[in-house]
């Protein structure tokens, strides 16, 4: 009984991270349900694609075997063992992270939740669904989904609550 409780405590303790993470995750993989439902994989480009705004925002179906940017393109189960890698990092490492604060667990909410989508993208489909394409006149920014947003916004998050913790060195 006493070991009921007080894993109930160490799971509560950790309730934003939790709370961020299944709801980014949840977020992310009904958007793909819904693309996968809706467009064809490869459905790209101005006949292919949802034009939202003109020559700005459209959503598209692509598949990405790569990283941001397709970096590392065609290296989809070395990138799924690295999103393993790192949600058992984050997990070892919780303590030393300051996971027990509030703003660090919205931050790794974020990043748990889209590293796990785009993990369950690999494992089901063997690629990332992205369909968030931007145009800037002619540029065209790397499509992307609600995942990469939210491990964007989580390290970036996390970067910025770090730098204003105090230093322990001194």
């Amino acid at each position: 009984m006493a070991t009921e409780a007080s894993r109930l405590q160490r799971t509560l303790a950790y309730r934003w991270l939790w709370a961020l993470a299944v709801a980014a995750f949840a977020l992310d993989q009904l958007t793909k349900l819904w693309i996968n439902h809706r467009l064809p994989l490869g459905s790209y480009g101005k006949f292919g694609g949802i034009e939202i705004f003109p020559r700005f925002f459209y959503i598209v179906h692509v598949g990405n075997t790569g990283a941001a940017w397709s970096m590392f393109s065609g290296m989809s189960t070395v990138l799924a063992l690295l999103a393993l890698a790192t949600l058992a990092a984050i997990f070892h490492w919780r303590h030393s992270l300051g996971l027990r604060q509030r703003a660090a667990q919205i931050c790794f909410g974020l990043l748990v939740g889209g590293t796990a989508g785009n993990l369950v993208d690999r494992l089901a489909h063997g690629h990332v669904i992205d369909f968030l394409d931007f145009h800037f006149g002619g540029y065209v920014f790397p499509t992307f989904n609600v995942a990469d947003s939210a491990i964007f916004i989580g390290v970036c998050g996390y970067i910025l609550w770090s730098l204003k913790q105090p230093s322990s060195a001194g």
